[in-house]
């Protein structure tokens, strides 16, 4: 995403948790703290892997709070909870910021590629003066509403929606596979007739090759939205029985030792659960 904009012609600072990370970026500079890092900008992006990880980044000693100008604008590009999304939003408030929660959908490549679909909510203007960047990090940008939180719940729901299918999809081939029947021929059916769609493409293709490794989303990353979904969901008394069969088959695939697996690992156990090896074509 830094590498995208700054091919777009904006001047870009970064920084980084990981030291090691920001030096694989020569062409961009790097920051000594988030505060640095965000001294004087109109914009400030964050792209952190959870609530722990953007609170200490944003409202810490060191955070971005205390340092980004007034009316400048702080986009989270973060899954992270709902609760802590309005945290943040009050914050920004208090302080004469500005935020917008724009989380995004895609993996790795799909960030490198600018192809994201992002979902956003905020003020109005805010976020008109957020679409050029928008723009050049992905291929949809997707106007939820006004109050940011907003955004995180859409985010919250799509990661839920994908899990369900990485879990359908496992049951399925592993019944498919026990049956006699090969998961690519069954895999080509679906996703040419009733599930033409690239989550079932996408996904299907690595849990028929195996190929859990190197992960573009892990399996703990997976645990931690499911709990976030959850959270959001009780606290507006709404049952969601299958996240919860989905929240023990992550928690049994890091048991396993999956824990920095793809989410899609969880095929593996479905497979295991049947007496199956792992899920490859060739085992068909």
């Amino acid at each position: 995403m830094a590498r995208n904009l700054v091919k777009a012609g904006h001047e870009v600072t970064v920084w980084n948790r990981t030291r090691a990370k920001t030096e694989e970026l020569k062409e961009i500079r790097s920051a000594a703290s988030p505060a640095e890092a965000v001294a004087g900008v109109n914009v400030a992006i964050t792209m952190l892997a959870d609530d722990a990880a953007v609170e200490s980044v944003v409202l810490g000693e060191t955070g971005i709070v205390g340092a980004l100008p007034k009316n400048a604008i702080h986009i989270s590009c973060s899954t992270i909870s709902v609760a802590l999304s309005k945290r943040m939003n009050a914050a920004h408030f208090k302080q004469a910021q500005r935020y917008v929660a724009a989380p995004v959908f895609g993996r790795p490549e799909a960030a490198e590629a600018a192809k994201l679909f992002i979902a956003v909510a905020g003020n109005v203007n805010a976020i008109a003066e957020c679409q050029p960047l928008f723009s050049v990090l992905g291929q949809g940008t997707f106007i939820i509403g006004d109050e940011p939180h907003l955004a995180n719940v859409v985010k919250l729901t799509g990661n839920f929606m994908i899990a369900t299918v990485l879990e359908s999809l496992s049951e399925a081939i592993a019944f498919a596979r026990k049956s006699g029947v090969d998961p690519a021929a069954l895999l080509d059916f679906l996703t040419s007739t009733l599930f033409n769609a690239p989550v079932y493409k996408t996904y299907g293709g690595l849990i028929l090759e195996g190929k859990f490794e190197p992960a573009g989303f892990v399996v703990s990353l997976g645990l931690k939205d499911i709990r976030l979904v959850l959270q959001a969901a009780e606290a507006k008394s709404v049952p969601l029985p299958i996240a919860s069969v989905i929240r023990d088959r992550f928690l049994t695939a890091i048991g396993r030792g999956h824990q920095n697996s793809d989410w899609s690992v969880i095929a593996q156990i479905a497979a295991e659960d049947a007496g199956l090896s792992i899920t490859k074509s060739a085992d068909a």
